[in-house]
């Protein structure tokens, strides 16, 4: 089965998946039940990324994934309310989801989504790296918003970076005491790793 000259091992592998990534629609820190998700996950073998907006601190405190990332769009609380337009701030639970990822147990990664025009200034990166450092991760990704799904309500396509955009806001982030360890000019994302 399946399409005539695929590779029957990646084929096999594929049948057989031993990684989840539990993101994108929605926020999945509102499910009262993850820690015991990720555990059912866990004991079957899985590796589990989770990813978080970090507006549930206490759930941040409990749950213990392989990996576990907050994303960030907004590097002040006036930059979220623009940006992320919640009914009400919750700048301060994601501060406190922050403080949380230090002390974690799984590996983290703050992720911060890159929009042209608007949070990849010097003024942005000073910003950003004092959040950084609140939260004390082990890898920083730096990585392009896109220009799909609601988004672009509110937002155009000229707002969406290129590889080369990504690595120079990296580099800004870089000279704060972090170094470039890869990047993918494809996914148009870089991670870092404090020094």
């Amino acid at each position: 089965y399946g399409t005539e000259g695929v590779n029957r091992k990646k084929l096999a592998e594929a049948e057989k998946p031993n990684q989840v990534a539990i993101s994108l629609l929605g926020e999945p820190t509102l499910y009262p039940h993850l820690p015991e998700l990720v555990e059912c996950y866990k004991r079957r073998g899985f590796t589990t990324f989770l990813v978080t907006n970090g507006t549930k601190p206490e759930m941040v405190e409990i749950v213990e994934p392989t990996q576990l990332y907050i994303s960030l769009v907004a590097y002040d609380e006036g930059s979220h309310l623009a940006l992320n337009r919640p009914q009400k701030s919750y700048w301060n639970r994601i501060l406190e989801s922050l403080k949380a990822l230090g002390s974690s147990k799984s590996r983290t990664v703050i992720r911060i989504t890159l929009i042209r025009g608007i949070n990849m200034d010097e003024k942005a990166a000073e910003k950003f790296d004092k959040l950084i450092r609140v939260a004390d991760p082990d890898y920083v990704e730096a990585k392009a918003y896109m220009f799909l799904g609601y988004s672009r309500l509110r937002l155009n396509y000229e707002n969406m970076p290129e590889h080369r955009d990504v690595v120079d806001f990296s580099k800004m982030l870089a000279k704060r005491g972090y170094e470039i360890v890869d990047e993918s000019d494809e996914s148009r994302v870089c991670l870092l790793r404090p020094l």
